[in-house]
C-alpha cells in the first residue's frame, strides 16, 4: 500500500473571494472537486493510504471526504495549528517508512504516478520532482546587453520555455530528518538542503498535461479541459449528482459541465 500526502491547508488567496467560504481543493471541475479527482487518480496507481494535511476550513474537507471509504482509499488527517509551509506538515505524519508521494491539492494532471514512483526507486533518489515544460510569454521587448550596456539583441515579445516543478514529489523517509519540528519549512528549501548535503535529487519529466488551478486563468482552462485530461470513469457516480453553479472569476461565467 503506497502512501500519499496531499497538501490541502492553504488559504487559496489567488482565488479569493471564493476561497473565503470553502477551501481551494473543493473548487469544482465539472461535478467533482479537484481534490476528489486527485484522490481517485492516486487510487488507480496504488496510492490508497492518503493523508490530507489540512488547516484552513479543515472541517469542510473532513465532511466531504470522511474516511475515504466511498472513494476506495483510507484517508487520514494531519492538522496544522499554525501554517507550516509545504514541507513542515510532513513532520506531523507518522509511519513514513517507505518512499511516499507529496503533492499540492490543486493540481490537474494526467501524470503517470506509477511511472513517477518507479523512476524514484530506479534512481535511488532522496527526492524526485515532477517537472513540466512551461512556456512563458513576455509581453514586452526584451533587451540583451553587453558589459558596456550596449544593446546586442532586441527581442520583441519572446516566449521562453522552462522546466518547472509541478508541485508533485516522491520523497524517501531519510529526508524527514532535515525538516524542523513545529516550524515553517518549504519543499524548495528541503530540496536545496538535500543538494547541499550531496543527496541525490532526481527529476521526472511529465509526458502528459498539467494545470495549477490556483491561478484564475488556469482554473478557467481546467474547467473547460478536464474531460480531456482525466478518465472520468474513475470518479464515483454518486458523489455529486446535481450540476454545480456557475463560477465567475471576473472574465465571464465559467459553467461547471456535466
Amino acid at each position: 500500500m503506497k502512501k500519499a500526502i496531499i497538501l490541502a491547508g492553504g488559504l487559496g488567496t489567488r482565488l479569493a473571494p471564493y476561497t473565503t467560504v470553502f477551501p481551494k481543493p473543493l473548487m469544482p471541475l465539472g461535478n467533482h472537486p479537484i481534490l476528489e479527482v486527485i484522490i481517485c487518480q492516486l487510487r488507480e496507481h496504488g496510492f490508497t493510504d492518503i493523508t490530507l494535511a489540512v488547516g484552513y476550513l479543515a472541517h469542510l474537507l473532513q465532511t466531504y471526504f470522511g474516511d475515504g471509504s466511498r472513494f476506495g482509499v483510507n484517508i487520514h488527517y494531519s492538522f496544522e495549528e499554525e501554517p507550516l509551509g509545504t514541507a513542515g506538515p510532513l513532520k506531523l505524519v507518522e509511519n513514513l517508512t517507505e518512499p511516499f508521494l507529496v503533492m499540492n491539492g490543486d493540481v490537474l494532471t494526467n501524470l503517470n504516478y506509477s511511472e513517477l514512483y518507479a523512476h524514484h526507486l530506479l534512481h535511488d533518489a532522496a527526492a524526485t520532482i515532477s517537472i513540466y515544460p512551461k512556456k512563458v510569454k513576455i509581453d514586452l521587448g526584451v533587451l540583451e546587453l553587453d558589459e558596456n550596456s550596449q544593446v546586442r539583441r532586441y527581442i520583441e515579445k519572446p516566449t521562453y520555455s522552462y522546466d518547472v516543478s509541478m508541485g508533485i514529489y516522491i520523497l524517501s523517509p531519510e529526508t524527514l530528518r532535515y525538516i524542523p519540528a513545529n516550524q515553517r519549512y518549504d519543499l524548495p528549501t528541503l530540496v536545496e538542503h538535500l543538494m547541499a548535503d550531496g543527496e541525490r535529487v532526481s527529476a521526472y519529466h511529465c509526458k502528459g498535461e498539467w494545470l495549477d488551478i490556483g491561478r484564475p486563468d488556469d482554473y478557467a482552462h481546467a474547467v473547460e479541459q478536464y474531460h480531456n485530461l482525466i478518465d472520468v470513469s474513475i470518479l464515483p457516480n454518486g458523489s455529486v449528482t446535481r450540476p454545480l453553479p456557475p463560477v465567475n472569476l471576473g472574465t465571464g461565467p465559467i459553467v461547471a459541465s456535466k
